[in-house]
């Protein structure tokens, strides 16, 4: 067995309903959706998914590879695809990934803006036959198979209707892996599903994921040889990691982006000058010098909202962000003053203290306090757990800025931008809402010319400078690092160590 490094994830682990790395890593082993992601490139690919078809890309024609099984021994067939997209979309299920189903015709009638809903499933979705469905889009979008190989888009077995308290006990899906035990805030034990049809069947007995509060913990069981795999290295280790595993060390990039977001639901966030205010600490942050000294160039200085992962045809623009991301601390104080001054006099960057994020916001809070000339004008404010610190988020407690990170869900530029900050999104944690970015968002989708689409995308992006709902920190590479016991230790696009290759010596 592989002994790994695990967060508690935020919520119960259902599809639709997990928008965070630590349960999204879990999904992902022990489910397999219609298309996957290739580990090294994160190129889409049919996985469960026959055939995804379209004669004018509003209307498609999905149809399964037969045969395939959930971890409970029941088929998977169109129904478990239709009843889960149904299920997460429904609003009064209250699932946070709802509004990936929102081009599904029908969406808002189970989902409205306002008021109960008028109808239990979406009528875009139609179940053909025990192996192929349709679904009808509200309109084009020439880039929707791509996205179906993010967890909302899962099938779920009929047990999830049936006994839900038991399932989400012990979830079960369709993938490599299966849940063997799980005793929240302490272990996961996932062993290889035998029933699974899939081609990335697991080379290792099993993956049993610890639960850590404390990242120099699990860095320390690392070298002691109590940890097998961790990717959750504390930013204190970057710089002697080489030397203290002998080379066993990933550092690459990925598709990740940190960002500061801030509570636009609060009215000291919501005022004329408050997005001036933004954009001065934006300026104030020394981010060459934080990526270097702190961690070790692990980051690098962002400069727009995306990933370089994406490549330039992908949607990835250097520089877009223009002066706002560039550190200037005389024209961030005057900005700062000019907008009316930090609200309440002083800037809090809240943070989960479980993860390794107290030397960086520390360090942000320097730098801002360097160009204000007031070394009270910014503090960190630690949040005990991950999944605590969500909770504030998602249930509008926060009164300052907080940190934020955007790790992709599929290789789309797409999926940085709608996601995030489109009015009522899923992860739009800051509340931004603007009616011309969700237009020029929806145009692209529809757009079936991919270049011209991501010009599209590009220009709805350019309206988050002024705007600034969130202030671009840097793009992260993801690392990891693992005991002499194991090896084949690789990270996929999305920085997820691909535990299914790993093996034991």
């Amino acid at each position: 067995m592989v002994l790994a490094w695990w967060g508690d994830p935020q919520n119960p682990l259902e599809p639709v309903n997990t928008n965070e790395v630590n349960g999204g890593a879990v999904l992902n082993m022990i489910f397999t959706g219609l298309v996957s992601y290739d580990p090294k490139t994160s190129k889409a690919s049919n996985a469960m998914a026959d055939s995804i078809t379209s004669t004018d890309q509003q209307n498609w024609t999905v149809k399964l590879k037969p045969g395939w099984k959930f971890s409970d021994g029941t088929t998977v067939t169109a129904s478990s695809y239709v009843d889960a997209w149904n299920y997460g979309a429904l609003v009064t299920n209250k699932q946070v990934n709802a509004s990936f189903f929102q081009y599904v015709q029908g969406y808002n009638d189970v989902a409205p803006a306002t008021g109960a809903p008028t109808a239990q499933t979406m009528s875009g979705l139609k179940v053909v036959d025990d192996n192929t469905f349709t679904v009808a889009l509200s309109q084009k979008f020439s880039t929707w198979p791509q996205t179906l190989g993010y967890s909302a888009y899962y099938p779920v077995p009929k047990s999830f209707f049936t006994d839900h308290a038991a399932y989400l006990n012990k979830p079960i899906g369709n993938g490599p892996y299966e849940i063997q035990t799980w005793t929240k805030s302490q272990k996961m034990q996932l062993r290889p599903f035998t029933g699974y049809s899939g081609p990335n069947k697991p080379k290792n007995g099993g993956i049993d994921l610890k639960v850590y509060t404390d990242t120099n913990a699990a860095y320390a069981d690392l070298q002691s040889g109590n940890l097998d795999l961790d990717n959750g290295i504390p930013n204190s280790a970057l710089k002697t990691i080489q030397t203290d595993l002998n080379g066993r060390y990933i550092n690459e990039p990925a598709g990740i982006i940190q960002t500061i977001s801030f509570p636009l639901y609060q009215p000291q966030w919501s005022t004329p000058g408050a997005a001036m205010v933004r954009q001065g600490i934006s300026m104030a942050i020394d981010r060459a010098t934080i990526t270097k000294v702190v961690f070790t160039n692990t980051r690098t200085p962002a400069t727009d909202w995306t990933s370089p992962v994406l490549g330039e045809s992908g949607g990835y623009k250097s520089g877009l962000c223009g002066s706002v991301c560039n550190y200037d601390p005389a024209k961030a104080k005057q900005l700062i003053q000019q907008g009316g001054g930090i609200p309440g006099g002083q800037l809090t960057i809240s943070y989960n203290a479980d993860g390794p994020h107290k030397e960086w916001v520390d360090a942000v809070c320097n730098s801002i306090n360097n160009a204000t000339g007031d070394t009270k004008s910014c503090v960190g404010r630690p949040v005990g757990t991950f999944a605590d610190f969500r909770n504030q988020i998602t249930t509008k407690q926060m009164t300052g800025a907080f940190r934020t990170g955007w790790q992709m869900d599929y290789p789309l530029i797409q999926d940085f931008l709608q996601p995030v900050y489109t009015t009522g999104a899923s992860s739009n944690d800051s509340h931004y809402t603007s009616a011309q970015f969700d237009s020029l968002v929806s145009q692209a989708n529809a757009n079936p010319d991919q270049a011209a689409a991501v010009g599209q995308f590009q220009t709805a992006e350019k309206l988050l400078i002024n705007d600034l709902p969130a202030i671009p920190l840097w793009y992260q590479n993801g690392t990891a690092g693992w005991s002499s016991r194991i090896t084949n230790v690789a990270l996929d696009p999305f920085s997820v160590p691909v535990y299914s290759e790993i093996t034991v010596k």
